[in-house]
């Protein structure tokens, strides 16, 4: 079983997730194939790992793979290796998924769609049929439709792609390609005909990116308006979104909290983009979903900046949100609006330090003056006595969530698959900083197992905790094959309450559809020939396995809890009222 610790030992560097200083771009591809130019160029941008499953149109570019400083990590299913890449991307700066065409390319578009939708920097290279196989239209295995359908499809789902079928233009298709990736924080398609693989063009070419540039006129007159807005608030807030971790911006927001005093608040798809620990931390933003304590604070402010923040229906407690336009300040990366002022052409990183550097000069009127700690102690429950088990009771939800948040430290990456996995860990306190991954605006339900071999993949030196439902697990969860494969150590915390908990709450009665077959879920490390299981339906139980799993780092470790049909977190309850009042309407 090989180390993970030892994974990257081949690797001359790596680049932090949505870091600015810009790859190392090479002055001259001379006597280089479009292969291995791609292959540099993935490089370039830190990606040392690729995921994904081989197959006869994309053969050759993986016997350069296996050249190359790039490792291969091939997955069990072609949607599982992109929700890998998915989670090394927002980990690492960038991830990319390798599949062949047809039957491997379109089953990643669930995945893929995923990303696009969170924006996380997926590239998905797909092998395709060779150009000169093509003459007269054959019915070759994996087609659909016609040479290009598989293209079109992921030009619905992607920022950018291209057909590398012209070694002319390969080059400069490659490095437009991943330079939207980069620039965006979305998922780019490449398609590389088999046989283009090992053709070196005989052109010269060099690549500069040319980044972003804000239109001057607008940036400072925006950073301006915002600084006097906020200097002039009573109670003011910042409320942080995913885009701050996507955009390697976690430190210019620090800096702008510290000088002014400014009080934080987060939404649950930007969860641990600040420090859940920091003194200014208020919690999660999530309209009438959320702690009450936190939403009557954010919603009493009177200047809130919006961060990098999507305006999502889970984001927003399904619109029970009350934020007023003439109170808010909403910039993100593709929309700067300041009241019913919009401005354009200003990005984002140069917003944010324009406007540290105003706010330095200005001083803020009250905010310092906000009480918080009763705010933080109804999320987090400070000033609560320790968990303890209780003999012979039977473990809930609330009371697990309550015992594994004890146990969570900096080096620990918390992922959440769809349902209570998600809405239960709004009870964690993320001590590190980007360290919870979720599809918490997509949704997609069997993220998570995969995600925890890409977040393993990307950071071999922290603890993985992956949580999810049964429903879920069914359908991605034999990724932990591959988890073993290459020495992956996580924990993974299966909630067996025998189907799609979510659903009988948001739409009460003895459905069958909610229910699946039941496995012994703990075997499986058995089944997988490693890690070890453990059967959980008391307290008492949940201690013992929690404190044993984490005391193992060196294998994996499955904890089935067992939970009764009926029981649901908090905000599980809260999303039922409102978004159940939809789904029976339908």
């Amino acid at each position: 079983m090989q180390d993970p610790h030892s994974a990257h030992a081949k690797s001359p560097s790596r680049n932090p997730a949505g870091g600015s200083s810009g790859p190392g771009f090479p002055d001259d591809a001379t006597g280089k194939s479009i292969g291995q130019y791609l292959i540099d160029r993935l490089q370039d941008y830190g990606v040392y790992d690729l995921f994904g499953i081989p197959g006869d149109y994309v053969l050759t570019f993986y016997s350069q793979l296996e050249q190359s400083p790039i490792r291969t990590i091939g997955c069990t299913r072609e949607d599982c290796a992109g929700f890998a890449a998915d989670a090394y991307a927002r980990l690492n700066g960038m991830g990319a998924v390798c599949v062949t065409y047809g039957v491997g390319g379109l089953s990643t578009c669930n995945s893929i769609a995923g990303a696009y939708a969170e924006k996380s920097p997926v590239v998905l290279i797909s092998g395709s049929p060779g150009m000169n196989e093509r003459a007269g239209n054959p019915l070759l295995h994996h087609k659909i439709r016609d040479f290009r359908t598989q293209y079109e499809v992921f030009e619905k789902l992607c920022v950018a792609g291209s057909e590398l079928h012209d070694p002319v233009t390969a080059f400069n298709e490659i490095d437009r390609v991943l330079d939207a990736a980069a620039r965006f924080k979305r998922p780019v398609y490449l398609e590389l005909p088999r046989d283009m693989v090992d053709v070196i063009p005989h052109i010269s070419h060099g690549f500069r990116p040319i980044p972003p540039q804000s239109d001057a006129t607008a940036l400072a007159e925006a950073a301006g308006e915002a600084a006097t807005l906020l200097a002039s608030a009573e109670k003011p807030v910042v409320l942080a979104g995913v885009e701050i971790q996507r955009f390697g911006l976690q430190d210019q927001l620090l800096t702008l909290l510290e000088q002014s005093k400014i009080p934080v608040a987060s939404t649950l798809l930007g969860k641990s983009v600040v420090r859940e620990t920091h003194p200014l931390y208020v919690g999660l933003y999530e309209g009438a979903l959320g702690d009450d304590a936190v939403t009557e604070f954010v919603e009493d402010s009177d200047c809130v900046l919006l961060l990098g923040a999507f305006m999502t229906d889970i984001n927003l407690g399904i619109y029970t949100a009350n934020l007023d336009a003439d109170r808010c300040i909403y910039a993100t990366s593709e929309e700067l609006r300041i009241h019913h002022h919009h401005y354009h052409g200003v990005v984002l990183e140069d917003f944010l330090r324009e406007l540290i550097q105003r706010i330095s000069k200005l001083k803020c009127n009250s905010s310092s003056r906000r009480v918080l700690p009763a705010v933080r102690a109804a999320l987090s429950g400070e000033n609560t006595e320790p968990w303890r088990a209780r003999p012979k009771t039977p473990i809930s939800i609330t009371r697990m969530y309550a015992r594994l948040n004890e146990q969570l430290d900096d080096d620990t990456i918390v992922i959440a698959d769809i349902g209570d996995a998600l809405f239960g860990a709004t009870e964690l306190t993320v001590p590190g900083r980007g360290d919870f991954l979720s599809p918490a605006y997509y949704t997609s339900m069997g993220f998570s197992i995969p995600a925890a071999l890409g977040a393993q993949i990307a950071r071999p030196e922290q603890r993985v905790v992956a949580i999810v439902g049964d429903g879920a697990f069914q359908m991605t969860g034999m990724e932990m094959s591959s988890l073993l494969r290459y020495g992956c150590t996580p924990i993974i915390i299966v909630l067996d309450n025998h189907g799609y908990g979510t659903e009988r709450i948001l739409h009460p009665g003895q459905w069958e559809y909610n229910e699946i077959h039941p496995w012994r879920y703990s075997k499986l490390p058995e089944v997988l020939g490693g890690g070890v299981g453990y059967e959980v339906r008391t307290e008492e139980e949940f201690e013992q396995a929690l404190v044993a799993a984490w005391a193992d780092d060196k294998q994996l470790s499955l904890l089935q809890v067992h939970l009764p049909d009926d029981d649901s977190s908090v905000a599980l309850r809260r999303l039922a009222s409102r978004l159940g009042q939809r789904v029976r309407a339908e």
